[in-house]
């Protein structure tokens, strides 16, 4: 059953018509479908990505996702609303899997750092560093191999989830979990 986001008083006639038609195996009826609403699920999907490339190859795939999934709209008036649905949802998923996109070329960032690192400062990184592998050295297996995935091979969520075969949530977890864990065992080992 689809929960209509849409008016249903107001509903067009011809929008409907379309639909049904979609769904009986139209495909021209599907392209004005399609011709309809691709400036709305652009606009989404560009909102979420900014990337207009992206957007546009997204757009493609909401559309290919809702052909494929169009039998199961059971009320054609609400067609506008599950088809932003279905954009939202795919814009999203396709924002966490490409992670944060840089704004400045990392050779720029770097070109304007000065090195300020002192014999001092580099004394205490480096027992930093010792301290964080010998507290990983202390915990279990899965819990050091997440945390070295994450922080020390720079795997995504999704990545890890592949090599973990485990659930995003999962993962996620699992990071929360053995960062406290070795935060413990660094509190251990912290002189008095």
């Amino acid at each position: 059953m689809n929960v209509c986001q849409d008016d249903p008083t107001s509903f067009d006639t011809e929008l409907v018509r379309l639909v049904r038609a979609a769904q009986a195996g139209d495909p021209r009826a599907f392209d004005r479908l399609l011709e309809r609403f691709e400036p709305t699920v652009q606009a989404i999907v560009l909102r979420r990505l900014h990337n207009r490339a992206d957007a546009q190859e997204l757009c493609q795939e909401v559309f290919i996702q809702a052909l494929r999934k169009l039998h199961q709209l059971d009320d054609p008036r609400c067609f506008a609303g599950w088809l932003r649905a279905i954009a939202v949802r795919m814009a999203i998923n396709r924002a966490v899997r490409r992670g944060p996109v840089a704004t400045i070329e990392p050779s720029r960032i770097e070109a304007g750092y000065a090195e300020t690192e002192t014999p001092l400062g580099a004394a205490l990184a480096h027992e930093r560093r010792t301290q964080v592998h010998r507290g990983l050295g202390r915990l279990q297996s899965l819990d050091r191999d997440t945390l070295v995935a994450f922080y020390f091979r720079g795997q995504s969520l999704v990545q890890m989830s592949d090599e973990f075969r485990s659930p995003v949530g999962t993962i996620k977890r699992r990071l929360h979990v053995a960062r406290k864990r070795l935060a413990k065992e660094l509190a251990e080992l912290a002189p008095a």
